[in-house]
């Protein structure tokens, strides 16, 4: 696809209200967030779209949550891409963007010619909520559902959150005259109004209607809500790719265009970058576990000990005698 210049709705996600339905939701923006994801790696294209898929859904999601610290998202699996990681770290102050990180280990000689979601076996979604210190962290765990890592995603809270929950995303490599492709992305997450905070509430005592036994907006709503669920879930089945993630139409214009009757009303946008928190002070805390020994097992053959940041390829080279419960306490500076 051809895109012209970064536009001013590029990088944020926008909450929204349906009020007439009672449904919340986010439309996500990402480019240079992906720009920052990825050009840390050389990932072959299948595993960049899936690196694209998980980090808009961590937007989403991550911005329906009122987060002090970070929120986790990983799909594992026994497929040709192992495991995709992402990380949502919460504004420090109100109008300051949110940062995302993200990463993939694949295994290049078992990947194929097959969709994205091939690439992906059998295996878990994971999903953990860290509200900093003093806080005991959340952590859900749902099987792997679904021909996307979105119905991966909406499984997951119907199941673990009992919310029901729905995703429309696209993207893809977009050109810019005279510059490189790049990857863009864009999506629309709509949820019903939770009963109850959200990442609080327990697993149903019996299964739902899906495959295997799992659980289907139909078997968490019903009377008004499921029709209101099912009418706003109607008008997004009528959303175009390229509306997600094109130039021509901002994401307010967007809500209106799908959902006018519904009364629709959006909310401050969030801005959005890639950020890491790794730092040489947390590769020291990491290494603090070990023993003189243990260093010196991790020491190369120069006589140092080195570290790499597997999200954004920070390297740290530190002097073995100086990390460790044993260290001699002196540092690199």
């Amino acid at each position: 696809m051809t895109l012209g210049t970064k536009l001013a709705w590029d990088d944020t996600v926008l909450p929204f209200q349906l009020d007439r339905s009672d449904i919340r939701g986010r439309v996500a923006r990402l480019d240079g967030v992906l720009a920052g994801v990825l050009k840390q790696h050389d990932y072959p294209e299948v595993v960049e779209g899936l690196v694209a898929e998980m980090a808009v859904l961590t937007a989403l999601i991550g911005q329906t949550i009122k987060l002090r610290w970070k929120l986790s998202l990983q799909v594992q699996s026994n497929g040709p891409v192992r495991m995709i990681a992402t990380d949502f770290y919460g504004p420090q102050d109100d109008g300051t963007p949110a940062r995302i990180r993200a990463y993939a280990s694949y295994d290049a000689d078992r990947l194929t010619a097959g969709a994205p979601r091939d690439q992906v076996g059998e295996g878990y979604f994971a999903v953990l909520l860290d509200q900093g210190e003093g806080t005991t962290p959340y952590q859900g765990i749902t099987p792997l559902h679904g021909k996307t890592l979105a119905n991966c995603a909406e499984a997951y809270f119907a199941q673990s959150e009992q919310l029901p929950t729905r995703f429309a995303l696209s993207f893809g490599r977009a050109t810019e005259p005279g510059g490189p492709e790049h990857w863009r992305a864009g999506g629309v997450m709509l949820q019903h109004m939770p009963k109850a905070s959200p990442f609080a509430q327990e697993l149903p005592g019996e299964g739902g209607t899906g495959d295997g036994g799992l659980l289907q907006p139909a078997d968490l709503l019903e009377g008004d809500a499921e029709e209101n669920w099912n009418r706003v879930n109607i008008l997004l089945d009528t959303v175009e790719e390229l509306e997600l993630i094109g130039p021509t139409l901002p994401p307010t214009d967007l809500l209106v265009r799908l959902f006018h009757e519904e009364q629709p009303r959006v909310f401050d946008a969030m801005p959005v970058r890639f950020g890491c928190s790794c730092s040489e002070s947390k590769v020291r805390q990491s290494l603090s576990i070990y023993s003189a020994r243990d260093i010196e097992k991790m020491t190369t053959d120069d006589g140092r000990v080195t570290a790499d940041c597997q999200f954004c390829g920070a390297h740290y080279d530190l002097d073995p005698k100086s990390v460790g419960f044993e260290a001699e306490g002196q540092s690199d500076g």
